[in-house]
């Protein structure tokens, strides 16, 4: 009996693509790494001291977290574009490149060699892709930013804030900027799909704070409908709760949620209470409600509320360590191990996400710095 054949192929999206990956830090280098896990050829330029993710923390044998996590799978070619040699060598690999990504703040990118018009001449399919934190006009244009600062400025750390004190808070992860990448990525491939299709390439701009306001728009949706009103959660109870042996997290989604934990912690009075029948009459009353919850959820393990939360359909997680992703039975596949090195052994790096089969091995392995250097230009005829 011959098995039927599956329609689809296993071949990595973007294979035959080449990025050149002139970008620095983590916004413009992770939208690098996503296409590379997408298959495309990544080559990644440093200046002579190397991209500065290079020294974002504790640093072991050149490379930091962030710059595994940045830059695993891509080719390292150290030029100096101060120089003229190196913007010419730029300017040349840029003629056969597909994508040209970089992050930095309006104009540097041209002094560098780098100006989108002058390589688009060059190379009519090019697609570039124009990373900054405030965007090419305006009156903070020219400004630097990272991620702490453009959670600040766009509001990220105000939707943050601490539910008892008011105080804003920074995200504990380089949120502004990881989604920064993912907004160019998907940019990028799809001015990729248009100069397949085309010809024509494609120059894209994308700012950090176009990003933060595109992440919050119910919540600049719902001031526009209830001006002078703060955000406030949905349903209730909802939050963070702790119990016997850790914490949770207790979400209502509806009306029949609600009847289902009144149910299962046995509070029959909030059953027979017509106030609490709707979202709009318990949230008035939220503080209250959590209050009487978290009080009942203390004298039992999480083992235990995690049981009846699953078999009554009610919505819940457990509060975990990032680091408990790897061994747990849900969540370990998502990880593969890099390469292992001889400064350290291999590295957890998450799968790209619907991504169906493995990565290849050398898409997972650090660069060291300025490693492809002489590979890459003699390959280019520029050695």
């Amino acid at each position: 009996m011959s098995s039927t054949p599956h329609p689809f192929d296993d071949e990595p999206l973007l294979a035959g693509i080449t990025v050149l990956d002139i970008s620095q830090g983590v916004a413009g280098p992770y939208c690098g790494l996503l296409l590379r896990q997408q298959g495309a050829r990544v080559i990644k330029i440093e200046p002579p001291a190397g991209d500065w993710s290079r020294q974002m923390g504790r640093s072991r044998d050149g490379q930091t977290a962030i710059s595994v996590a940045c830059n695993a799978g891509k080719h390292s070619v150290v030029l100096d574009t101060r120089a003229p040699e190196g913007r010419a060598a730029l300017q040349a690999l840029a003629l056969r490149a597909d994508v040209v990504l970089q992050n930095f703040r309006p104009g540097v990118a041209a002094r560098m060699g780098a100006d989108p018009v002058q390589l688009a001449a060059g190379n009519p399919r090019l697609v570039y892709v124009s990373i900054s934190g405030y965007g090419s006009e305006g009156p903070m244009a020219g400004l630097p930013a990272l991620d702490t600062t453009m959670q600040a400025y766009g509001g990220l750390m105000h939707a943050n804030r601490d539910p008892a004190t008011g105080q804003p808070r920074r995200i504990g992860l380089l949120l502004a900027d990881l989604a920064t990448a993912l907004y160019a990525a998907q940019c990028a491939t799809a001015a990729l799909l248009r100069a397949a299709r085309t010809g024509r390439g494609r120059h894209l701009e994308l700012s950090m704070l176009q990003v933060c306001a595109a992440l919050q728009s119910y919540l600049v949706i719902e001031g526009a409908l209830f001006p002078g009103a703060e955000a406030s959660a949905f349903n209730a109870p909802t939050g963070l709760f702790p119990v016997a042996d850790g914490m949770l997290y207790l979400s209502m989604l509806d009306d029949a949620m609600f009847a289902r934990l009144c149910k299962t912690m046995g509070f029959d009075d909030w059953l027979q209470d017509p106030a609490l029948r709707s979202s709009a009459g318990r949230l008035p009353q939220a503080q209250h409600l959590s209050a009487r919850l978290a009080q009942a959820l203390l004298h039992q393990p999480l083992a235990h509320w995690e049981r009846l939360f699953k078999d009554n359909d009610i919505l819940f997680g457990r509060v975990r360590h990032p680091f408990e992703l790897l061994d747990d039975p849900q969540s370990a596949h998502l990880f593969q191990r890099t390469p292992g090195h001889c400064a350290w052994p291999g590295l957890p790096l998450p799968r790209l996400p619907g991504q169906t089969h493995a990565t290849d091995a050398q898409a997972l392995v650090p660069p060291a710095l300025g490693e492809h250097t002489q590979a890459v230009l003699r390959e280019f005829g520029l050695r």
